[in-house]
């Protein structure tokens, strides 16, 4: 597999959420109120699934091993843009917690200000996915050597021994059941992706310590 592969399968389920806060959007607007449970399951997958596991294997292994490579003008820029994004992510979620705890205080306004910061990560992650899946992962790939890629590929495994994949995947089914409960229920596994990059193995496969 290449190092390209496990990041691009992380998206798969990243995209899940997003897609499950999409459907609460349109749930608060219709209630006008939402359950707090709700944006705290957001938050804890965000931060530590989305930003800690994923964004953190891209910046602190792939990002690091091209720092060392001479790598183009223009993958150079993507790389710093793809940097700058994730900053714009915590940030966004940042806000979003302090939403949530005016809200829990019932302070006027909060319920938008919860809104504005759902549909910022709604945004966001489609497009932001889309420029790492098709304008940089794969390309980036050339400049490493079958030995290099092995090694990356190991780090990554090293670095998601502290974290449980299996966990967020049962989030997401959780919040699907329980919050939208006339969706089909989402799939455990992403095993579709898996097959067309051409791996079975899970991107990760220890649990935390």
């Amino acid at each position: 597999m290449q190092p390209a592969g496990p990041l691009m399968i992380e998206h798969r389920l990243i995209e899940k959420m997003v897609s499950l806060i999409s459907k609460g959007i349109n749930k608060i607007k219709l209630e006008k109120k939402i359950d707090i449970l709700f944006i705290d399951k957001t938050v804890d997958f965000m931060r530590v699934y989305a930003d800690r596991c994923h964004h953190g294997k891209e910046e602190n292994i792939l990002f690091r091993c091209l720092s060392k490579k001479d790598i183009s003008e223009d993958h150079k820029r993507i790389m710093d843009e793809l940097v700058q994004e994730h900053i714009v992510g915590r940030e966004t979620v940042k806000i979003l917690v302090q939403a949530r705890n005016n809200y829990g205080n019932g302070k006027e306004g909060a319920l938008n200000e919860i809104i504005n910061c759902f549909e910022k990560l709604v945004n966001f992650y489609p497009w932001h996915i889309a420029k790492e899946d098709k304008h940089f992962f794969l390309e980036v790939m050339e400049y490493f050597s079958d030995k290099e890629k092995e090694a990356i590929l190991n780090e990554y495994w090293e670095f998601d021994r502290k974290l449980i994949h299996e966990k967020y995947q049962g989030l997401i089914e959780n919040i699907q059941k329980e919050y939208f409960s006339d969706l089909d229920s989402c799939q455990s596994t992403v095993t579709a992706e898996q097959d067309r990059i051409g791996n079975k193995d899970e991107p990760c496969d220890a649990g935390i310590k």
